[in-house]
């Protein structure tokens, strides 16, 4: 192996967008937290100091107009639907370190310090203005940037809106953000994003709002509390929030520069607005902003005015968690729109883990249980199994400090179509039981110790099933890469369990 992540940093902190507590979770939202998980659960592999951090943004016209339309305050409201998102979470295994909601006291002391900071360099005035603004988006837009009447994005009429607002001097920026991106090319990925992001800014910035006085939902201007801060100041300052930037000077030293996933319909707040607002505080941008496409049903977004929403755990009911998970991590691609379909989805699931991986376990457990009473051997040392997983292990590492899950697990599928590929040719299950059984069913028991570990940030449960039946101790998740990777440390003499299908092809 190359060792090609050996040296990273030893911190590694990543963010989900924050999502609006009145949506109802869809598979757009576990999408990304699916990611964000799977991708701090392999850097937990590789023995780094992991924070992942995902929440709810619940400040806002949006939230306040629904609240009153259920009869009830923004708080409560935000207290009874937040449950919805943390139920999905736990019931996808999401492996967060906080959980942060925007209408907590450390977030709005977080939100004033940045404003306050912002304030003082002199980057924020007040203006009167007036002009089109989307509620969903909780952004003004021009002419040039709607459909007629509507917006490009939720498909609703804007509205006119004439207010008093603070405006946050965004024009100041372009040239230090044109700077940034060139002395930080990998800034924003994939290309195509970050090309999209230097276009806007080209095309010349302009001052954006940070307040309203229409509403009384929100965190209050530290110098006027007539205004209550925009939605988008609010929003993005949770992933410093949460780093400690109030109060904790220490874990934000080592927490801060962070990692984000988001949906690319949000690319302009994150990729041009909060590098802006950080460096108008004097504090550094993102270390990196890692942006993907749309998940399409019948080639749509999905939208609650389209009724193509779909809900997580109705495919967990059939797929089951690690099923799904695996799904959105290997069969969509980070990075472009993506087509979603029950077909898609059950085809993927046959394939990879019925046919290949489920039936990679049960048919060793079921020969080593024949041909040596149970009991499993060690591998052949120089296998040339050892050769297939030392090459694809670094084409998944590389591919996983890219943010391409698909990609890393090809790789681990490429080294369990090898193995399978390996036992049908020597054929242990016709053989008489010797030396040469032994190393076949040893080198098949060493690949599983190895792919149960790979995939642990994916399918974790099964992985762990994997690695107990095969009569290892502990979990996967406990080892540490790149090192547990290495050929020849499955002991042999253990006892090899064969257990249900565990992942029963499905109709």
């Amino acid at each position: 192996m190359s060792g090609i992540i050996e040296d990273v940093a030893t911190s590694f902190y990543v963010t989900t967008p924050i999502y609006y507590v009145n949506d109802a979770p869809h598979i757009g939202h576990a999408y990304t937290t699916i990611t964000a998980d799977a991708l701090a659960r392999w850097h937990r592999l590789l023995g780094e100091d992991v924070m992942f951090l995902t929440g709810t943004d619940e400040h806002g016209l949006k939230v306040q107009r629904v609240a009153e339309e259920n009869n009830c305050s923004p708080l409560e409201w935000a207290d009874r639907t937040v449950i919805r998102f943390q139920d999905e979470w736990k019931l996808l295994n999401i492996s967060n370190d906080d959980f942060i909601r925007t209408s907590e006291r450390r977030h709005h002391s977080s939100v004033q310090k940045l404003l306050q900071a912002c304030y003082d360099a002199g980057d924020i005035d007040l203006q009167v203005y007036e002009g089109l603004y989307c509620v969903s988006c909780e952004a003004y837009f021009t002419e040039a940037e709607l459909d007629g009447d509507k917006c490009r994005i939720h498909g609703r009429p804007v509205e006119l809106v004439k207010e008093e607002n603070y405006f946050f001097k965004l024009s100041k920026y372009e040239t230090r953000l044109l700077e940034w991106y060139e002395n930080n090319p990998d800034f924003v990925m994939p290309k195509t994003k970050r090309n999209e992001a230097l276009g806007f800014i080209r095309q010349g910035l302009q001052d954006f709002s940070i307040s309203r006085t229409s509403i009384n939902w929100g965190v209050p201007l530290p110098w006027d509390d007539k205004h209550v801060t925009y939605v988008w100041f609010d929003a993005l300052t949770n992933y410093i929030t949460a780093a400690g930037f109030e109060n904790d000077s220490e874990k934000y030293a080592v927490r801060w520069p962070g990692i984000h996933l988001i949906g690319k319909d949000i690319l302009r707040f994150h990729c041009v607005y909060w590098p802006a607002m950080l460096m108008s505080a004097g504090l550094e941008p993102p270390k990196h902003v890692h942006v993907h496409g749309f998940l399409l049903v019948g080639g749509e977004k999905m939208s609650k005015t389209r009724l193509n929403q779909i809900g997580p755990s109705e495919l967990v009911d059939e797929f089951g968690v690690d099923g799904v998970r695996h799904h959105f991590l290997h069969d969509q691609p980070f990075g472009p729109d993506g087509e979603f379909s029950h077909e898609g989805m059950l085809a993927r699931y046959n394939s990879d883990l019925a046919n290949n991986l489920g039936n990679l376990l049960s048919r060793v457990a079921t020969v080593v249980e024949k041909k040596c009473s149970g009991i499993g051997p060690a591998p052949d040392p120089k296998s040339n199994l050892s050769k297939v997983v030392a090459e694809q292990y670094d084409l998944a590492a590389n591919a996983w400090q890219r943010v391409a899950p698909s990609e890393a697990l090809d790789a681990v599928w490429r080294i369990i179509k090898e193995t399978n590929s390996a036992l049908e040719q020597s054929e242990p299950w016709k053989a008489e039981p010797g030396p040469e059984v032994d190393l076949v069913l040893g080198d098949a028991l060493e690949v599983l110790r190895i792919v149960s570990i790979l995939t642990a940030p994916v399918i974790p449960d099964s992985s762990a099933i994997i690695w107990n039946r095969i009569g290892l101790s502990g979990r996967p998740e406990e080892q540490q890469l790149p090192q547990s990777a290495r050929w020849g440390q499955y002991p042999g003499g253990l006892l090899v369990t064969k257990g249900a299908p565990l992942f029963p092809r499905l109709k």
